[in-house]
């Protein structure tokens, strides 16, 4: 089934627009789009970046002597899983969902069981058995691309490309003043060392997995996304094999137009204006700060004249 099933799945470090891009996307009629992030990692990766990222946002490990059912359980794709088995307190309990995730653990089961037990293998059963399970989506009879989101991901992004041989990954990148600004804005928030370590990271993954994987490794800047999401998100429809759609001018979830996009993440006026005056949040130490840490991709991502 891997070798098969078509996916495009979004990374970007947190709030870069990741959440934003892939709204863009929900409504497309070739698209599957996951409803949420699709958190797909499990308890058990464990590497050398584990200590970074969360291990949700990671592309998952499963365990050699499980069962089918014993991987659909450790995947934790906790924004799906509360939504369904407990929505009121789900942030997005306003949307009408509906899902049983009991029922999309058995048709799991049921594609992994013919399948067999692969991470590719799991993964396309994962996806497929979501839109099965989902009584009240908007299907067109045209969908065929599957569509996915997670934070930070792209350092997997080898992993997916290799597992899922007709797969494509789209990596968008913000520029790290308003990313930083708007992290800030968490009730918690990363330090600006913390942040900006991972907001390079992301983008050196990024720069050297185009390279190794030319033409199923995609980036786009969220500006360009925020100015044309037509024209920026039609040319990766094209590169994916699917056609430019008329839904790719809005933010939509499940098809049903968004006046802003949180709390599926934390930007809500997806404008130019926005960003910009977003940057300005930030004191002068602080972008001079960002800067510093961020040198080597200013002419790369051309956010070099950003600020003025």
């Amino acid at each position: 089934m891997s070798n098969d099933f078509r996916l495009l799945m979004l990374g970007a470090m947190y709030e870069n627009g990741g959440n934003t891009t892939h709204r863009f996307l929900d409504g497309h009629p070739q698209m599957f789009v996951y409803p949420f992030e699709s958190q797909i990692g499990t308890r058990m990766v464990q590497d050398h970046l584990t200590s970074m990222y969360p291990v949700k946002y990671r592309w998952p490990t499963f365990a050699l002597e499980a069962t089918p059912a014993q991987d659909y359980k450790a995947i934790i794709d906790e924004e799906g899983k509360v939504r369904s088995r407990t929505p009121n307190v789900s942030k997005f309990r306003h949307m009408p969902f509906d899902m049983n995730d009991d029922e999309r653990g058995k048709i799991y089961e049921e594609y992994v069981n013919k399948s067999g037990r692969s991470r590719g293998n799991n993964m396309a059963a994962f996806f497929k058995a979501t839109f099965d399970a989902w009584k009240d989506y908007k299907r067109t009879g045209d969908q065929q691309v599957y569509v996915g989101y997670s934070p930070i991901i792209v350092v997997d992004a080898d992993k997916i490309l290799n597992d899922l041989p007709q797969a494509h990954f789209l990596h968008v990148v913000r520029n790290p003043w308003s990313a930083y600004a708007d992290t800030k804005k968490r009730p918690v928030p990363l330090s600006l060392h913390h942040y900006m370590l991972g907001w390079t990271m992301n983008q050196y993954y990024a720069l050297y997995f185009r390279e190794k994987f030319p033409g199923r490794m995609h980036i786009v800047r969220a500006e360009d996304v925020m100015a044309d999401s037509y024209k920026t998100l039609g040319a990766i429809c094209e590169k994916i094999g699917v056609s430019p759609a008329d839904s790719l001018r809005k933010p939509t979830w499940n098809g049903n137009e968004l006046e802003e996009v949180y709390p599926w993440g934390t930007l809500r006026k997806v404008t130019p204006a926005v960003n910009r005056a977003t940057a300005d949040e930030l004191s002068a130490a602080e972008k001079a700060a960002i800067r510093d840490y961020t040198w080597q991709y200013m002419d790369v991502f051309d956010y070099k004249n950003f600020l003025g």
